[in-house]
């Protein structure tokens, strides 16, 4: 029996997995969107820009390890995807892209809205090629699915509208769907090399990663038996309980000072399933070893001794089975008082009751109102700071954008979280810059109904860019904002809307809007508080100190910051 292609396809897709595609339609996908609209349990999420469609693929995919799918038309709605794309490369998030191409017959004759995307999509896709016949269709998409998995990024298919609604029998494909993961386990002498670099260490330090998911217990009973603190990338954040006696927080401009020492004194570092890509903050001249399933990683960000080309679980199974356990926890205990004192200070911090009202607090109060097992989309900016430094997990889920870092994140992997897990409580932490970047897409939330908590840190400027001048010893420039109410915007799309401009009122409202059934925003006029690294070098210091000069003779004003708090940092 003849078939459409895109019909075809549709199946493909359900096969595989994918149950809904994150796009928006157009001229030259209407013949796909017609087979998408006759397929029942294929849903199509409409979302107001192309870049909210690839970023919500995008984020789903971090979270679940599924395929991400977002569909745009040629032209303007490729090129909107772009962003969400590189997110997912730089996260090595599985997405696929199918973007449809001027009809066949037009191609090469710069037909409108024509550009050539093959060469557009070259360096953010693993797979990127556009079908010339409706017959490959069905091949082409499963080995675009496929390398999508295999390669941890993202796959483009590029089809002109027309092949969709040619006819083919089904069944005559060439490929089958299904991905059939490697079982990598590294060689022998390797694990003897890492075994021994483990037991003449006295002070060994653990980064993990992203990569280390699925083996949390296997981690932790690791870490006990080396006697190893943890340091846990930014987006690894969750891995393991914030609270948990091993761990040490993040590291790098985000981090805790805890992490700081612990990497400025360990004799081992040990990397698991991280690619943490900022060589200023790793040790110098200190051996280490690293685990990665992807040999290609291994030895990428630092100079490593002995790799470990495996997946995380196995390989720290068996590491455990044959090391012995330490005898001396003097390095992991120096640690663990530092991380304890780090601690106090920073309750003390967010449990502060003051007007203006400063991130910290913020996050105190979403701490009280956050439910196990809840997804927490973070933007990027002064926020990611404040959610990754001042907010405790213990088994919630964490998103953001890794590598790329890009603001307008926060917005689209809420409206993707709720989508995919629609029992669970989401709630995404976005500043009023990176909100702005996306929330023409809160009246998608509306529209499918997506109970969603968007808490805005709203300071009307670009506060970390702004700091980051200051930092580098300049006058903040083209950093503020304006004013805007988020909590109106909210109620003229539809949902709910609350404004919290004092401490007084902030417990209040928040329960408040957490008790909403309806997609919420809460607007916090914050004040514009720098957030202060974990350890503040003598670069940095200097170079604020010069900007502060500058700032004094143009306006007349000291803008110092809080010295409590730097100084909490500092020692």
């Amino acid at each position: 029996m003849a078939q459409r292609t895109g019909e075809i396809m549709t199946e493909q897709l359900r096969q595989w997995g994918v149950n809904h595609i994150y796009g928006l339609p157009g001229d030259s996908i209407n013949e796909f969107i017609d087979d998408i609209r006759n397929k029942d349990d294929l849903d199509f999420i409409q979302v107001r820009h192309e870049e909210t469609g690839a970023l919500a693929a995008s984020s789903e995919a971090k979270l679940t390890g599924n395929l991400g799918v977002c569909l745009s038309i040629a032209g303007p709605g490729g090129i909107h995807l772009l962003n969400g794309l590189y997110d997912a490369k730089g996260d090595h998030a599985p997405v696929l892209a199918i973007v449809g191409q001027v009809a066949s017959t037009s191609l090469g004759t710069d037909a409108f809205q024509e550009i050539n995307l093959e060469r557009m999509f070259d360096d953010v896709a693993v797979f990127n090629k556009r079908a010339e016949s409706h017959e490959q269709l069905p091949d082409m998409l499963n080995q675009a699915i496929r390398t999508a998995y295999a390669e941890k990024g993202v796959s483009v298919l590029i089809v002109p509208d027309d092949l969709f609604a040619e006819k083919q029998k089904e069944g005559e494909t060439l490929t089958t769907p299904g991905y059939f993961r490697p079982n990598i386990f590294p060689a022998q002498e390797d694990m003897n090399k890492a075994r021994d670099l483990i037991e003449q260490a006295e002070k060994p330090l653990i980064l993990a990663g992203k990569g280390a998911s699925g083996a949390q217990e296997e981690l932790i009973s690791f870490a006990e038996k080396a006697g190893a603190p943890i340091i846990v990338s930014l987006l690894a954040k969750g891995l393991i309980p914030d609270n948990h006696p091993y761990c040490l927080g993040h590291h790098g401009q985000i981090g805790t000072k805890p992490s700081y020492y612990a990497m400025k004194e360990t004799d081992l570092l040990i990397l698991i399933g991280t690619q943490f890509p900022y060589a200023e903050f790793f040790p110098k001249d200190v051996p280490g070893f690293q685990i990665d399933n992807k040999p290609e990683n291994i030895g990428k960000y630092y100079p490593v001794t002995a790799g470990l080309a495996g997946d995380a679980k196995a390989t720290l199974a068996s590491l455990i089975s044959t090391m012995n356990k330490t005898e001396d926890y003097s390095y992991l205990e120096k640690q663990q008082e530092r991380m304890n004192n780090w601690r106090v200070a920073l309750q003390k911090e967010k449990r502060e009751e003051k007007t203006p009202i400063q991130g910290p607090q913020v996050m105190y109060q979403i701490e009280q109102l956050m439910e196990p097992g809840a997804v927490v989309s973070t933007d990027v900016g002064n926020v990611t700071v404040w959610a990754a430094r001042f907010l405790s997990f213990l088994d919630q889920k964490f998103l953001i954008s890794g590598q790329l870092a890009t603001m307008g994140i926060g917005l689209p992997g809420a409206i993707a979280s709720q989508i995919v897990y629609p029992d669970k409580q989401v709630i995404a932490i976005c500043g009023d810059g990176g909100f702005s970047m996306s929330m023409h897409d809160f009246v998608t939330a509306v529209k499918y109904q997506l109970p969603i908590k968007v808490i805005i840190l709203n300071n009307e400027k670009i506060g970390m860019i702004k700091y980051e001048q200051q930092q580098m010893g300049h006058i903040s420039s083209e950093t503020d904002l304006g004013p805007v109410n988020f909590a109106g915007f909210a109620e003229n799309c539809g949902g709910d809307g609350y404004r919290i401009e004092s401490f007084d009122e902030m417990e209040t409202k928040m329960k408040q809007a957490f008790m909403s059934d309806k997609p919420t925003i809460i607007d916090v006029c914050i004040e514009d508080m720098a957030p202060l690294p974990g350890h503040i070098d003598y670069t940095a210091a200097t170079n604020y100190s010069q900007y502060i000069i500058k700032n004094f003779f143009e306006t007349g004003t000291m803008d110092l910051p809080d010295m409590k708090k730097a100084a909490r940092r500092m020692f």
